[in-house]
């Protein structure tokens, strides 16, 4: 059998305007899904104000999503191991009263 060796992977070549570049921040991110996908809604909550705005939507996949987890938790376990244990107060798993993460 002759096997021709796998061609070398191609690399992703990524472009962003400056625009998206400068990013958004965001302190809260309400999530929901159906069957065949999830929404990620990231809004920015300023103390003392009950009212805000969705700043940016994400619609994704379930295999996305869950490929998105996976990425999560590999960048935060180093950024742990280099910076230390991240507190976000609370259990893992738990939402807040209204059913939703902070």
């Amino acid at each position: 059998m002759n096997k021709e060796p796998a061609p070398p992977p191609q690399q992703l070549q990524v472009e962003i305007d400056e625009q998206t570049a400068r990013g958004l921040y965001t302190n809260l991110a309400l999530i929901t899904h159906s069957e065949t996908e999830f929404l990620l809604d990231f809004l920015f909550l300023q103390p003392q104000t009950p009212k805000t705005k969705v700043l940016a939507r994400i619609i994704s996949s379930p295999v996305h999503a869950k490929r998105l987890l996976r990425a999560l938790e590999d960048n935060i376990r180093k950024y742990e191991a280099r910076f230390g244990k991240i507190d976000a107060g609370d259990e893992p798993g738990q939402a807040k009263p209204g059913g939703f993460y902070q």
